[in-house]
């Protein structure tokens, strides 16, 4: 069957306001080099997913910037390729469109449009800040197999009960068949399936089920679809093993960020074989390390120049560590500078952030300290 993609670039924006501020979640730089929507759109041609539709609501224009034509995923396509679908508000509702951020389920009823022209015979429905290297042709091969109207990736997860709160668990029964759901439940703790927020749906059922909703006035793809058709529909779970991460707060990010030192980590994510990790092509000089710079377990992305030390931290492109400055366990984004002698310690430095010489910043692996783009300290 063929397959077509849709993704929610803005519904978690609320979760990362730091990093949301200017730019979607979709956008948020990652891992050096990458942003989160390059993990679900590489996930998706790297399956055979050819066409897909990208929700937005605000803040868009960095990941216009980012995704261009499509061409560094091979979507620059007349028949398929990328297409990003613009909020559908008029001019009388920006009150509401600035105090409301939609939900899944509301952001596609903007793209009914798009989807009724679409002649694919499935969707696969992502959310973009899912942060995995999954084979979606497997799991549209397990949908096809079960005969399922909706099949749920899930990840069995140890949570504590502020992890579970932010969560959707999925359970089942010993056939894999989706019997309940629980919706960011506030007592749950332990060993649990949660909900990776990607879906594989008919194209057909999914139109239904948007009308359905657009009459009925739902608002909640959970709660008002999936639990209310919980018997009618058959509902299955696709087990995902592999990494995992969905970031939901700044401190999350930092926590997922810091994971990618670990060599295991990185080899789960990005050397899965025949599903690389696609990402915009810039062409920069290598990093350049002067005389007296000293790196220790960091991740560095190409145009950097280090004249200081770095320690345990993910510098992206373009960063400059004049001499004597000390940059451990912290995350400094594209283009910035760190002055002589200045100290970080547990920081997120956004883009384009001028530190300067002498200053000590320091936060914690738990409330990092963080600085927003084009700041000068």
């Amino acid at each position: 069957m063929s397959v077509t993609g849709i993704i929610f670039s803005n519904v978690h924006d609320s979760n990362i306001p730091e990093l949301t501020r200017l730019r979607t979640t979709a956008s948020v730089p990652y891992g050096c080099r990458y942003r989160f929507i390059d993990f679900t759109l590489s996930n998706m041609v790297n399956s055979g997913v050819t066409s897909v539709g990208i929700i937005t609501q605000a803040n868009y224009q960095s990941l216009v910037d980012h995704i261009g034509t499509g061409k560094d995923w091979d979507l620059a396509s007349r028949s398929g390729g990328i297409k990003l679908i613009p909020p559908n508000f008029t001019a009388f509702a920006q009150e509401a469109r600035l105090s409301h951020v939609p939900t899944r389920l509301e952001s596609l009823k903007t793209a009914t449009v798009y989807i009724s022209r679409r002649k694919e015979d499935l969707v696969v429905l992502s959310d973009c800040d899912v942060i995995c290297n999954i084979d979606l042709g497997d799991m549209i091969d397990f949908h096809q197999k079960n005969g399922a109207d909706i099949t749920i990736a899930t990840k069995k997860t140890n949570l504590t009960q502020e992890l579970a709160a932010k969560n959707v668990i999925v359970r089942t029964d010993g056939d894999s068949r989706v019997n309940d759901l629980l919706v960011y439940p506030k007592d749950i703790s332990g060993e649990h399936d949660i909900s990776l927020n990607i879906i594989v749906i008919g194209r057909q059922k999914l139109l239904d089920i948007i009308m359905d909703a657009s009459a009925h006035g739902y608002t909640s793809f959970n709660s008002d679809v999936i639990l209310r058709n919980i018997r009618s529909y058959k509902i299955m779970a696709y087990s995902y093993e592999g990494y995992f991460a969905c970031v939901s707060s700044l401190a999350e990010y930092f926590a997922c960020s810091m994971q990618l030192l670990d060599p295991e980590v990185r080899r789960t994510l990005f050397k899965v074989k025949n599903r690389p990790v696609y990402t915009k092509v810039r062409n920069s000089p290598p990093t350049r390390y002067t005389a007296g710079s000293f790196v220790s377990n960091s991740l560095l992305a190409d145009g950097c120049v280090i004249s200081g030390t770095v320690e345990n931290s993910i510098i992206f492109r373009g960063v400059t560590v004049r001499p004597g400055a000390v940059v451990r366990n912290s995350i400094v984004m594209q283009d910035t500078v760190i002055g002589s002698g200045a100290s970080l310690n547990c920081t997120v430095l956004d883009k384009n952030v001028i530190i300067k010489d002498g200053v000590t910043l320091s936060g914690h692996e738990s409330y990092p300290f963080y600085v927003p783009k084009n700041s000068i300290v």
